[in-house]
């Protein structure tokens, strides 16, 4: 009696165990459906693992979030911009475009998509630079907070230079870099916008193809 008590029980624990391994399974089935997408932050990682999708403002933990989803996802080789209005931290902003440019990655505006500000800096750190239909391409002057703007200061400011640097360190020339970066303190000040017309896209080569 004793010994088919103890055989039941075995029996019992065995269904179990095949139960809760089912189930697991299950679930890691699931898992897996659900992360055929990673999220880090403004950044979302395609299936293919090679596109990521960006919207939102570049802020002071993008560069960080940036730097994460490279380490996990090596072989990015796109970013698809679709609303992408600015940035909060310029400095941050800048040493993302940098890194953009080192990985040799390159940037999409999207159908219907919107960039401007920080995020044109963004765009152009792009290889290859391409848009869909529909786009806005927007740029303003830059403030800095305590009510004066970029141009309230002289063209030989040191104020300007960190922006004409970062451009030349994308690739772009040195009278490239000047003429766009004035082109677009001098387009809206910065509680406005201006979008560029198609004129002025073709004009400061702001698509590669």
């Amino acid at each position: 009696m004793k010994a088919m008590t103890i055989h039941r029980i075995k029996l019992l624990m065995l269904v179990l165990s095949i139960g809760l391994l089912t189930v697991s399974c299950s679930s890691d089935d699931d898992n897996q459906n659900f992360s055929n997408t990673f999220t880090f932050d403004i950044f979302t990682v395609q299936p293919d693992r090679e596109t990521v999708t960006m919207n939102g403002e570049i802020k002071s933990r993008t560069l960080r979030d940036f730097r994460n989803m490279l380490s996990g996802h090596p072989n990015i080789k796109l970013i698809n911009m679709g609303d992408v209005p600015g940035s909060s931290n310029d400095e941050i902003n800048v040493q993302v475009g940098r890194l953009l440019n080192e990985k040799q990655i390159n940037t999409h505006i999207l159908d219907n998509g919107m960039i401007a500000s920080g995020g044109v800096d963004f765009f152009l750190a792009g290889i290859q630079r391409t848009r869909g239909n529909n786009t806005m391409i927007g740029v303003h002057s830059w403030s800095d907070g305590q009510g004066a703007e970029a141009t309230d200061f002289p063209e030989d400011s040191s104020e300007h230079q960190r922006y004409i640097q970062y451009y030349q360190s994308l690739g772009f020339t040195e009278q490239w870099s000047r003429d766009f970066y004035f082109f677009t303190i001098n387009a809206a000040p910065a509680a406005d916008i201006h979008y560029m017309t198609e004129e002025e896209i073709s004009q400061y080569q702001m698509l590669t193809e």
